[in-house]
């Protein structure tokens, strides 16, 4: 059974993309993609010889034609694509893939963390975050991005909270601003009460 951040991902996809799947890990969103025929077609790639051996491995089994490359992001990546998959690593290691020349008009990206970071650089870069998805799976909320290049001005809040529109996410970020008040100096909890008043209003939005 596939994860529901799996899924997410898949489901932006669409049926034009040539997607290169980076950090592919077990190669598990390359198969699923290739096997509903989501894309045009899917590359695999990761940094590491023994997950790209695992990727290799588990997509022989499916029988399945998926090229592997070993490489550090994009740069050693041999063949034309449109969509570049980053998922499953934090936003520093994204930010690093993304430093390049390679970087295709449209990004799904799944960090593990510093979203504000994220969509700040992504819009620096030039993308506008056509969608954003929040998955809760596990106990943990995760943040989904669909990005196209193409130009977008985002207020504070929509930076630093993101375009989900997903109340549920906003209530926990609320949580536990809550509980950091309780335990930082006064002018991080001035800041903090802020951001809450903001997402107060995201939620009264809905």
């Amino acid at each position: 059974m596939h994860s529901e951040r799996l899924l997410t991902i898949a489901s932006l996809v669409d049926r034009e993309d040539v997607v290169i799947d980076v950090g592919c890990d077990h190669g598990y969103l390359s198969i699923y993609l290739k096997e509903n025929k989501l894309c045009k077609n899917v590359y695999a790639s990761d940094i590491n010889n023994n997950a790209l051996n695992n990727a290799a491995y588990n997509i022989e089994k499916k029988n399945l034609d998926i090229e592997t490359f070993l490489s550090d992001g994009l740069n050693n990546i041999p063949v034309k694509f449109n969509t570049a998959v980053i998922a499953g690593m934090g936003t520093e290691t994204i930010l690093h893939i993304l430093d390049s020349e390679k970087r295709p008009n449209k990004l799904i990206l799944a960090s593990h963390n510093e979203y504000y970071k994220l969509r700040k650089a992504i819009n620096k870069l030039g993308y506008k975050i056509a969608k954003e998805v929040v998955v809760y799976e596990k106990g943990h909320y995760y943040v989904i991005l669909k990005c196209l290049k193409d130009k977008q001005k985002l207020n504070y809040a929509e930076l630093k909270f993101g375009l989900s529109h997903n109340v549920d996410y906003y209530n926990y970020l609320m949580n536990k601003n809550k509980e950091l008040i309780k335990k930082v100096p006064l002018f991080k909890k001035i800041k903090l009460i802020k951001d809450n008043y903001l997402l107060k209003g995201l939620t009264e939005k809905k």
